[in-house]
């Protein structure tokens, strides 16, 4: 078991976490916390592969990711979130024309959800927040 390596992950989600909840809390625009909630989730599953010295794939996609990390959380019940999270990456990362940006209330599901999914892997690890929130 790596926890340092995991640690290093879950800096990284927390950092882009909580530059999601600053920009949520200042109406930035919803596309560029998208981004950031993306990351967040994308680092905090990565974290588990990183904690048992696993290949980290060179993906975006949650749901791929998930498939290989499924057996240290559940989040079946949140597939479609994952796929909608996924797309974020594509979509709002790129410039196209006459794009709508994510809906404020959208944004806040699923930065409650990033929060949450966060908290529950730090858990799951055994790593305390104070550890990885710097």
């Amino acid at each position: 078991m790596n926890k340092t390596s995991a640690k290093e992950w879950l800096t990284k989600a927390w950092h882009n976490l909580s530059t999601a909840r600053l920009l949520y809390e200042v109406q930035h625009y919803t596309d560029v916390i998208a981004v950031e909630l993306h990351y967040t989730v994308e680092k905090s599953l990565k974290a588990f592969l990183s904690y048992e010295n696993k290949k980290i794939p060179k993906t975006h996609d949650l749901i791929n990711i998930y498939k290989e990390i499924k057996e240290h959380i559940d989040l079946e019940d949140t597939v479609l979130l994952l796929d909608q999270i996924s797309e974020y990456h594509i979509d709002e990362s790129y410039p196209a024309y006459d794009r709508k940006l994510p809906s404020v209330e959208e944004i806040k599901e699923i930065l409650e959800f990033a929060e949450e999914l966060f908290e529950n892997v730090c858990n799951i690890l055994g790593i305390e927040l104070s550890e990885v929130q710097k």
